[in-house]
């Protein structure tokens, strides 16, 4: 996959790592501002199961 993009990027070695770079970026930005903020709601992070102030019997 990859090889695939990398071979379909215009431009020499430098510009086609300058934009692989720029949508690494893209990429990460869209997750962080879009996907994770919808997502967190839907995971399990805040359902706590501990008890507070139970004594451990021994």
């Amino acid at each position: 996959m990859y090889g695939w993009i990398w071979r379909h990027l215009p431009g020499n070695a430098w510009m086609r790592a300058l934009i692989s770079l720029v949508l690494v970026l893209a990429v990460v930005y869209a997750l962080f501002q879009y996907v994770f903020p919808w997502a967190e709601p839907l995971l399990p992070f805040n359902d706590v199961t501990v008890d507070n102030g139970m004594a451990v019997n021994q």
